[in-house]
């Protein structure tokens, strides 16, 4: 991400803030309590702030071009930290679909309530405490998350329109983790020449509205964007966001363990169904295809069976086909700011954004 530290600062001092606040409000119900809500906070640690970015850099590039001396108002955090905070609660729940052990190189929420579970010395099982304490962990982020929205939206004329954005990307979002984990079981019944276009869908959905096309129609929003700067908004940040998934299929897949924070090769340990493995099923024979569906989504691969799997997606043009996506993505949205009315500062900080995006290690 570009390096100024003005949307992560603002989002962390609104977040001691937050916590702050929510510590006083549940001081009363004790210290298992109090853990929970440390355990809150402690998934909002470290991240890009991808979402809070994008999110400013919509408002920027609306609001300085109707006002060159416009500055950044409470409501603007506010928004750009609610949508950090559901970021928290979707990657928790989404750790626990996936029954994935760490995030960010530190122990997934389940992994790390279990854990808490078991040095307390208590009884019953640590593994069903994490669980299905990590559920409640999530649905008390999503309602963070739309206190802080609700908050900062207070006596904001866009508030309508801030509002029916935010709630449309919550129910798309979720929509689309649920297609996500749909694919990797109705994968099977389903034509193979359909599954890259599902893979996208789930891509669309999941990712690319929900982490950057959403994001800047939000700042657009807060400030009143017409049509057209909202059309550019989203003309950019959906290809960029396709791009961005896209990435990550790459880094699931071939990422460094040490940069991602992630084991190598998570992806295909869980079974995702993406467009890199869409395109790699398409070129292999029958015996090579079954072979590769029946390594796909096995949790106990061994390192050697992980490079055989990398191996088969790199020489089968797969591997090719996805970073030349990427990069028409990133073209597509890269003309769609030519002569968009926005602020032409901001303009450049969106190709930045965008760049940081898609060529990235983690």
């Amino acid at each position: 991400m570009p390096s100024s530290s003005l949307v992560p600062d603002a989002v962390v001092a609104q977040l001691d803030r937050f916590f702050a606040q929510m510590r006083a409000e549940n001081s009363e119900y004790g210290q298992d309590a109090e853990a929970f809500l440390n355990a809150a906070a402690d998934t909002l640690h470290g991240g890009k702030r991808l979402r809070a970015r994008f999110c400013h850099a919509g408002w920027r590039a609306v609001a300085r071009f109707n006002d060159r001396n416009a500055s950044e108002t409470d409501a603007l955090w506010a928004v750009c930290t609610a949508l950090e905070i559901f970021q928290s609660a979707a990657l928790v729940h989404d750790d626990l679909i996936d029954n994935s052990d760490t995030r960010r190189g530190r122990p997934a929420a389940h992994r790390a309530l279990e854990a808490s579970h078991r040095a307390a010395g208590w009884s019953g099982d640590p593994e069903s405490f994490g669980r299905a304490s990590a559920i409640l962990l999530g649905d008390l982020l999503v309602a963070w998350s739309d206190d802080l929205l609700e908050s900062g939206l207070d006596g904001q004329p866009h508030a309508r329109a801030v509002r029916a954005e935010y709630a449309k990307m919550r129910r798309g979002v979720t929509t689309g983790q649920f297609l996500d984990i749909a694919e990797e079981s109705a994968w099977s019944v389903n034509d193979a020449q359909s599954h890259v276009e599902r893979a996208l869908r789930v891509a669309s959905l999941k990712s690319a509205k929900y982490s950057i096309e959403q994001p800047l129609a939000l700042g657009g929003a807060l400030y009143g964007a017409d049509a057209d700067q909202m059309s550019a908004l989203r003309s950019f940040g959906h290809p960029i966001g396709m791009a961005f998934q896209l990435r990550d299929d790459v880094l699931g897949v071939f990422g460094d363990a040490s940069v991602t924070g992630k084991p190598a090769g998570d992806d295909l340990r869980e079974g995702k169904r993406t467009v890199l493995i869409a395109l790699t099923r398409q070129t292999l024979d029958p015996s090579a295809r079954n072979l590769m569906d029946e390594m796909l989504g096995d949790a106990s691969l061994t390192p050697q069976q992980v490079s055989f799997l990398q191996a088969t997606i790199a020489e089968s043009g797969a591997l090719d086909q996805v970073e030349k996506m990427i990069a028409n993505y990133a073209r597509d949205a890269d003309r769609a700011l030519s002569g968009a009315r926005l602020e032409n500062a901001a303009v450049g900080e969106l190709r930045d954004l965008a760049r940081a995006a898609t060529v990235r290690s983690s």
